[in-house]
């Protein structure tokens, strides 16, 4: 409610929160069980932004993407462990793959919540969510390389890409051999909506660990595996579970990231007390350098590629031939970190295959923790100023969002009076219900044409005036269904299924009227 007040996003406060509450003595010694994380709250964050994302800009920006996702990931890593091994004595290469891969990947969560409060285009929204989807696989599968150098003391470049490259594979195949299955058992067994919403929460849970038990990536499992549920949701679920599954998920992935990003504000001082040796000026600069180094590397790469795809549209096709500096600007300063980072960093485990203490353990969970702070905070606040003052336009939306609205309702009214002249257009005259139908559909048809002939300043005041009467006409159905209700005549389960229905009514005028604030 405070960051919804102060406008920011609601990450940054539950960070910010956690870690005043920390100190208060009840939260002074919260932990957090890695195991959990993993367990409980990866699966489903991963499989509801795999349904979130809009598979036809997916594969519009695919090559930007997957090219943030990999290689992006990997030069990062690279950095980070040339900084790191530089700046930290005693800290091998080995373990700064490890920061690498723990630190690399941004999360969308921060990025996409402050992009919708300020006007950015949607095509800058969905690279955002579709790089987060995949370069937290990536991150975590150069996480598990680098572990397993540290733990076992050897390192074959030849052999750990050639299973770079297969747990990928074997990852996204094992998602979509999975999600087939979901996919058949939505399909042929007789399910009711409340046994569907179930279903898609089991699902990401068994994408994860299946492909997870055969030691493959399990984000990637989730990723493929939800996009491609996604891509099949309207004949997946029906219409009653399409709806009621949205407010479940909403809920469901707001409740678990507030509890992400509040443990890591808690958790913070319960890392600085385990530094030991290390002194905490030391460890807070170590963390600095690498969260500076960070942002400098992202930054340098978005605006490189940038550079990168103008020279590449002289021989080959590319999404954008000419992206500028705003867009890429924009999109590096949106690499906040969060929870897959913080997963990551409290996975290490405390000793190695021989019993020893985990070199270096505390040092990498605190640096971690103090980029997400940096990030999260400094980059989360300055975002939106940044984003107001380079004036970013929308370069690839042809048509105004409000013009699109009223066409495809338009659209919709044509092709649904069509059919039905050309199928019942004979009973017209004999249904009075139908003829109603007709004359409504023809009505809208002449009001969406009006709509479009006029200039947008009218439109605004007819749309607005209409949004403020109508809400008033609801307000005035629900006094007299509650009043109704009173009387012993009138059964309460109907009086309920009318008021609902008028709440559905209100959503309804109230998103389009919170649209057309959004698109001025």
């Amino acid at each position: 409610m405070l960051a919804n007040k102060l406008q920011l996003a609601y990450p940054i406060v539950l960070v910010l929160g956690g870690l005043a509450l920390s100190f208060v003595a009840p939260f002074s010694n919260i932990t957090i069980n890695p195991e959990l994380v993993f367990l409980i709250f990866l699966p489903p964050l991963l499989y509801e932004a795999a349904w979130q994302v809009s598979w036809k800009e997916f594969w519009k920006w695919r090559g930007l993407i997957i090219g943030f996702a990999f290689p992006i990931v990997l030069l990062t890593s690279c950095v980070i462990a040339i900084v790191s091994s530089a700046i930290i004595p005693g800290f091998t290469l080995a373990l700064g793959f490890l920061l690498g891969g723990i630190v690399s990947p941004p999360d969308a969560v921060s990025a996409t919540t402050i992009m919708r409060r300020v006007s950015v285009p949607k095509s800058l929204v969905s690279i955002v969510e579709g790089e987060s989807l995949l370069n937290d696989a990536s991150s975590l599968i150069v996480f598990r390389f680098a572990l397993a150098a540290v733990l076992t003391g050897q390192f074959q470049f030849q052999a750990a890409a050639v299973n770079f490259v297969a747990v990928i594979l074997i990852g996204i195949l094992s998602g979509l051999v999975v999600g087939l299955i979901f996919y058949g058992i939505h399909r042929l067994l007789p399910t009711t909506p409340s046994i569907e919403i179930v279903l898609t929460l089991v699902t990401p849970y068994c994408l994860y660990y299946f492909a997870e038990h055969f030691h493959v990536s399990g984000v990637l499992a989730v990723v493929s595996g939800g996009l491609l549920l996604s891509s099949k949701r309207n004949s997946l679920l029906s219409y009653r579970s399409r709806i009621e599954g949205v407010n479940v998920w909403t809920n469901l992935v707001f409740v678990l990231n507030g509890l992400i990003f509040l443990l890591i504000g808690l958790e913070l001082p319960f890392v600085t007390q385990q530094l030991g040796n290390i002194s905490l000026g030391s460890a807070v600069g170590y963390g600095l350098i690498i969260a500076i180094v960070l942002i400098a590397t992202r930054l340098l790469c978005t605006l490189g590629t940038s550079v990168w795809m103008r020279v590449m549209s002289r021989f080959i096709p590319v999404s954008d031939p000419n992206p500028g500096w705003r867009g890429p600007l924009i999109f590096g300063w949106a690499g906040m970190r969060g929870v897959v980072s913080l997963a990551s960093a409290l996975s290490v485990p405390i000793l190695t295959e021989v019993g020893q203490p985990f070199p270096y353990r505390e040092l990498i969970l605190f640096i971690t923790f103090i980029v997400i702070l940096i990030t999260l905070v400094f980059q989360g606040l300055t975002l939106p100023w940044l984003i107001r003052k380079v004036h970013l336009r929308d370069r690839f939306t042809l048509i105004p969002q409000q013009q699109q609205e009223i066409i495809i309702q338009k659209k919709i009214a044509l092709a649904s009076l069509r059919f039905l002249e050309e199928k019942y257009g004979a009973e017209r005259s004999r249904n009075e219900h139908l003829d109603n139908l007709f004359s409504k559909l023809e009505i809208d048809l002449k009001f969406f044409d009006r709509q479009l002939a006029e200039s947008n300043f009218a439109w605004q005041n007819s749309l607005t005036g209409y949004q403020s009467i109508y809400l008033k006409v609801l307000e005035r159905r629900r006094e007299l269904l509650n009043k109704m209700n009173r009387r012993a005549e009138f059964d309460e389960e109907l009086i309920r299924k009318y008021l609902l229905l008028t709440d559905v009514e209100e959503f309804k005028v109230r998103e389009i009227g919170a649209q057309e604030s959004d698109t001025e």
